[in-house]
C-alpha cells in the first residue's frame, strides 16, 4: 500500500504546495486547517508521515505535538516560519522528530519524509534488539557494539549516549534530552558532558571524526545519528 502524508497547516499556499507537490509522487495526502482537526485527522487517516505547522488559528503546533505523542509515534516534520533555535528546540523537545524552516524545496521535503520513514521503520527493526546502519552494528541485548565486524569497547557513558541515538535513529535530540536520558534530570543544562562524550565516540566509530557520517550536529539544537 502507498503510504500517505497529513499536513496540518492554515495557510492556503501552503497546502496548495503540498498538494499539488506530492501529487506526482506515491504518496496519499491529507490536510488539515487547525490543530484539533488534525488531531482528528491523524487518528481517522493514520498517516505515515505529519508534516505540522506552528502558527495554528486553534492550538500552538507545539502544544499540537504534545497531545500527538500522548498516544502515536507517527513521525512529525515540523514546518514554520519561525527559524530560531529555542522554536526548534521546544517542538523536538514537546517530541518532533525534525525542522524544516519554510521556505523549503519539495527535494529538501521528501529527503526528510524518507529519513522520517527509515526512522520509524527502524524503531519497529529495534523490537528485535539489533540495531545496522552500513557497517555499524548495535546489539542491544549482548550489549555488543560492532564496526566493520570488529567489536568497538565502549565504557558505560559511551554506550548509553549511542544506544539512546540509535533507538530514535534519525531523529535529532535536543541537548537536553540526551543529557536527561543519558545523566539524569539535573544534568540536564551540563552541555560541556555531552560535547566531551560525543568526542569520544566519534573518535571510535567515525573514520574521519571531524566530518562524521553518522553523529550529525544539528547546530544549536542537538545531534541526530543519521540513516542517509
Amino acid at each position: 500500500m502507498s503510504r500517505s502524508i497529513l499536513a496540518i497547516d492554515d495557510e492556503p499556499q501552503m497546502l496548495r504546495f503540498l498538494r499539488n507537490s506530492l501529487a506526482s509522487t506515491e504518496y496519499r495526502f491529507f490536510e488539515a486547517a487547525t490543530g484539533e482537526a488534525g488531531i482528528a485527522a491523524t487518528m481517522s487517516h493514520r498517516p505515515d508521515v505529519i508534516l505540522l505547522d506552528l502558527g495554528l488559528p486553534d492550538l500552538d503546533g507545539i502544544e499540537v505535538t504534545r497531545r500527538l505523542r500522548e498516544w502515536t509515534e507517527t513521525p512529525i516534520i515540523v514546518l514554520s516560519a519561525r527559524g530560531q533555535e529555542q522554536d526548534k528546540v521546544a517542538a523536538l523537545d514537546a517530541g518532533a522528530d525534525d525542522y524544516l524552516t519554510k521556505p523549503f524545496s519539495l527535494p529538501e521535503l521528501l529527503a526528510r519524509v524518507r529519513v522520517a520513514e527509515r526512522h520509524a521503520d527502524q524503531q519497529n527493526e529495534n523490537k528485535d534488539d539489533v540495531f545496522t546502519l552500513a557497517d555499524l552494528r548495535v546489539d542491544f541485548a549482548r550489549r555488543i557494539v560492532t564496526l566493520a565486524g570488529e567489536e568497538v569497547r565502549l565504557t558505560p557513558i559511551e554506550y548509553k549516549l549511542l544506544t539512546t541515538l540509535a533507538r530514535k535513529a534519525g531523529k535529532v535530540l535536543t541537548y537536553q534530552q540526551l543529557l536527561k536520558e543519558v545523566w539524569g534530570p539535573r544534568y540536564a543544562t551540563q552541555r560541556q558532558y555531552l560535547h566531551v562524550y560525543m568526542g569520544h565516540l566519534r573518535s571510535k566509530l567515525e573514520r574521519v571524526p571531524a566530518r562524521p557520517r553518522f553523529l550529525v550536529t544539528e547546530p544549536g539544537v542537538g545531534y541526530r545519528l543519521k540513516l542517509e
